[in-house]
């Protein structure tokens, strides 16, 4: 695994302190930072009741200390679990957040897009209605987007250009990344949906996802209950990250394109596009979740790592 610090906010302290709080759910965590596990896999490991790795991991993915996604399976689909970080940075002083010193952090609403290119099915909500009309583009264009909690299309992109900071010079940047809940899209839902979605930094690939399906069935932990259970939930919050050595998806090395490659001495800003391109082997859409709806709390979330 790639080294990984997770700053949290202080709103996180009593949610991770909880999840670590237990020598089983380390003992979860330990197993998880050498390789990836399903459900059973990790209760059989660990000679527990399958019932109680599941809440286990639950509380740990709750957290945001591990990723779980739906996987398929010879029968049916299986939950894979894997490590998110190597370490977590507490802040314990009001007015310490992440960013003071090493991180810079900005969280851009999903409906705060600079360019688009949708195809349909296609549409936004808000927490409280639907914006514009399903399936259609010119919706888009609507000033209520601005508002938006979830953003569906099957195929084009959103890019979204973040403000540089003026305190920071480039050469203290040692990794950017973009974190985003996200999944595949389907009329209604189907979580067996495959779909190829690529992230972009400054016009530059930085990898490819594959989103096992659009994940319907079961609430969201944000998602208002007006939106119908037959649709999209919830997503899984995917990190593409760029250092000095390479580029990653959570942690797996997907490309040598490095910080260099993305030229930020010479930008005024920084571009972050999402998208699915027309020839992908997967053509499924995406779900791009906001803070409202899903089951985390943020938008689309840019950090720059900085050097001492």
């Amino acid at each position: 695994m790639e080294n990984r610090i997770f700053w949290a906010e202080r709103t996180d302290i009593a949610g991770i302190a909880r999840a670590l709080d237990s020598d089983l759910r380390r003992k979860i965590l330990d197993l998880l930072a050498v390789h990836p596990h399903n459900v059973n896999q990790i209760a059989d490991a660990l000679g527990i009741p399958q019932s109680t790795c599941t809440l286990n991991v639950q509380i740990l993915e709750k957290a945001g200390l591990i990723q779980v996604e739906n996987r398929a399976a010879s029968k049916g689909s299986q939950k894979v679990c894997s490590a998110k970080w190597e370490e977590v940075v507490l802040p314990l002083k009001e007015g310490t957040a992440p960013g003071d010193d090493r991180m810079v952090v900005v969280d851009m609403p999903i409906g705060l897009y600079t360019d688009h290119r949708a195809t349909a099915p296609c549409g936004m909500l808000n927490e409280h209605a639907v914006i514009g009309f399903y399936d259609q583009t010119g919706t888009f264009l609507n000033p209520k987007r601005a508002t938006a909690g979830l953003i569906w299309l099957t195929k084009g992109y959103l890019e979204y250009r973040f403000p540089k900071p003026t305190a920071v010079n480039s050469d203290r940047i040692i990794a950017m990344s973009v974190t985003v809940e996200v999944c595949s899209e389907f009329p209604g839902y189907n979580n067996e949906w495959p779909s190829d979605i690529t992230v972009w930094f400054n016009g530059r690939e930085v990898g490819t996802w594959t989103s096992p399906g659009d994940m319907g069935g079961e609430y969201g932990r944000l998602t208002p209950r007006w939106w119908d259970l037959m649709n999209t939930q919830h997503g899984f919050l995917k990190t593409w990250r760029v250092t000095r050595d390479g580029a990653f998806i959570d942690g797996v090395r997907t490309s040598d394109l490095t910080l260099s490659d993305l030229e930020l001495e010479n930008s005024d800003s920084y571009l972050v596009r999402i998208g699915v391109k027309d020839d992908a082997e997967y053509v499924g859409g995406f779900n791009l979740f906001g803070r409202t709806f899903g089951n985390y709390e943020q938008d689309v979330v840019l950090r720059l790592e900085l050097k001492d």
